[in-house]
């Protein structure tokens, strides 16, 4: 990424503060680096926490940008959008990475041909550990997709997807997804602790069998079909466990939670985007 390009962040909560933070540590000056929001406190305590110049006006801040990161809330993106209308150029590239609200509407809002990528970031960003899918509009040129790669590289993996569509499979998977393993970890502790387990102690191993299980699937060269074969004596205990989660259909389980949050997720894109 070069260093000359200025990158403009809209909202200044914890999502853009995961990026803002990835980009400094990545070497991206903090002169090339700008933020608005509504709240001024917490625009003080950004300022103070990075040395940043700041706005209230978004578009003050988008006329000093080559890059606008869009990081509200879905429900004020229409207004912040029309706010911007007249102040973008026509290289400007938008990111947004305001859940659930489509490129077509992020467009039309902002007046018509504009270049927007969309993103699904999820919240192990604010960890450097995140993964983000995101997706182009017929806008974006090769040199801006490079640029958004980097952008959120900087908080962890970035994948691109061909169709918008599959943004919403990227939600169901990864965007929610942290909130599936943080429900297996609370399971696991609370029968641990009805097994005769201190709570601590339960929660510890949880937690640690958790990370440890996804480091491993991560640097491993096995698929994590044969990892979990690799730790399945035959007639033993995890052959026990696994025998009762299949018993009770527990790959379904897992499907139909996904297919609801996909179904939600494509049911939001079409309220926010006919809420004007």
């Amino acid at each position: 990424m070069k260093n000359s390009t200025t990158i403009g962040f809209i909202g200044a909560g914890n999502m853009a503060y995961a990026i803002i933070t990835g980009l400094i540590n990545n070497g991206i000056s903090t002169e090339k680096i700008k933020i608005s929001d509504t709240n001024e406190s917490i625009l003080s305590l950004r300022k103070s926490e990075f040395n940043l110049e700041v706005f209230m006006d978004n578009v003050e801040l988008a006329t000093r940008c080559d890059v606008i990161i869009l990081a509200v809330k879905p429900q004020v993106l229409s207004l912040v959008c029309r706010q911007l209308k007249d102040a973008l150029n026509t290289n400007t590239l938008i990111i947004s990475i305001a859940a659930g609200v489509r490129t077509h509407d992020i467009d039309r809002w902002l007046g018509g041909n504009k270049a927007i990528v969309r993103t699904m970031p999820n919240t192990p960003a604010l960890l450097n550990q995140g993964v983000t899918g995101l997706f182009a509009n017929e806008f974006v040129s090769e040199t801006q997709k490079s640029l958004a790669t980097d952008i959120l590289k900087s908080v962890g993996t970035s994948l691109w997807v061909e169709e918008e569509t599959m943004l919403d499979a990227v939600t169901a998977l990864s965007g929610s997804g942290p909130a599936y393993f943080f429900l297996m970890i609370e399971s696991m502790a609370k029968a641990g602790v009805a097994l005769g387990l201190d709570e601590k102690i339960a929660q510890q191993l949880s937690v640690q069998t958790a990370l440890g299980a996804g480091m491993m699937a991560n640097i491993s060269k096995d698929s994590v079909r044969e990892l979990r074969a690799n730790v399945t004596s035959p007639n033993g205990t995890t052959q026990a466990a696994i025998e009762s989660f299949q018993d009770q259909g527990f790959e379904t389980m897992v499907s139909h939670a996904m297919r609801a949050a996909y179904d939600r997720a494509a049911e939001l894109a079409i309220e926010l985007g006919d809420s004007d």
